[in-house]
């Protein structure tokens, strides 16, 4: 008995000391190659910005008047107006070595600024959208909900609420429009947040 149990026991040492050397190379090769990118994307000139996707604020869209004494509602609105005066662009899933091999260096600051600004963006007319929500605004906060999928935000919570609020009209059939938007995001969120409406709705 105890010579079959040794033999097993030295082809699973054997065979896990293969994994972790197959693994240690995998990590290996992974290093060597985003080292490689970021020395080529460091010796990247500088490029025009003109051709990214700029993200504009809809005031006339949206439900300014709506609550603007609420003090959520009134910062939100706030906040909002002081971007509109920033250039704000969707970044999400771009590393900075992406970035650098795509525009350039020179831009890496500028361009970490304009995502930054999209951050606070969507974060903001989630918290607007909610307070309007909460209130029992559902379709006014719909109307913010459909801006931010718009500019291809990867909150998940904006992504449910709008597909509550499609479902509870009737209007399921918008919900897959949702599922496409989501299934091209660059994000993490993407996988959950398309599982989600997906068993939930279809």
């Amino acid at each position: 008995m105890k010579f079959p149990f040794l033999a097993s026991f030295i082809i699973f040492i054997l065979v896990v000391s293969r994994a972790i050397r197959r693994g240690r190379q995998q990590q290996a090769d992974i290093e060597a190659n985003f080292w490689a990118r970021e020395t080529k994307a460091n010796s990247v000139r500088r490029k025009p910005l003109d051709n990214l996707d700029y993200i504009r604020i809809p005031f006339d869209r949206l439900p300014t008047q709506l609550m603007a004494e609420d003090p959520a509602v009134a910062e939100a609105i706030r906040l909002l107006q002081d971007l509109s005066t920033q250039k704000i662009v969707n970044l999400t899933g771009y590393t900075n070595t992406d970035l650098k091999l795509e525009y350039g260096t020179a831009n890496i600051t500028v361009l970490t600024e304009y995502d930054q600004n999209y951050t606070l963006l969507v974060r903001t007319l989630q918290r607007w959208a909610d307070a309007l929500w909460d209130a029992g605004h559902e379709r006014e906060a719909a109307s913010i909900l459909e801006f931010a999928i718009e500019t291809h935000t990867d909150v998940s919570r904006t992504y449910y609420r709008l597909a509550k609020y499609y479902a509870s009209r009737g209007e399921s059939f918008r919900i897959g429009e949702l599922i496409s938007i989501a299934e091209e995001l660059r994000s993490a969120n993407k996988k959950a947040i398309v599982r989600t409406l997906k068993e939930s709705y279809l």
